[in-house]
């Protein structure tokens, strides 16, 4: 899908060369893949606190029983 964007010229030739991409797109396509995956990391840090556990969950236990 052909898309139009003004991008600031140095700061693609420095991402090109900070992450040695050959293109502009292969820049732009890395930049978008970690802004993707650290946005999921933040969701998932927002789970932190919020999900119950078992205080007495022996998962050491649960190990030997599956081991025998």
């Amino acid at each position: 899908m052909p898309t139009n964007l003004d991008l600031d010229d140095k700061l693609i030739d420095q991402a090109c060369r900070v992450g040695n991409h050959a293109t502009k797109k292969e820049a732009v396509t890395a930049a978008l893949q970690e802004y993707i995956r650290r946005r999921k990391s933040r969701e998932l840090l927002d789970l932190f606190n919020q999900i119950d556990y078992w205080p007495d969950y022996d998962h050491k236990a649960l190990r030997r029983k599956r081991s025998a």
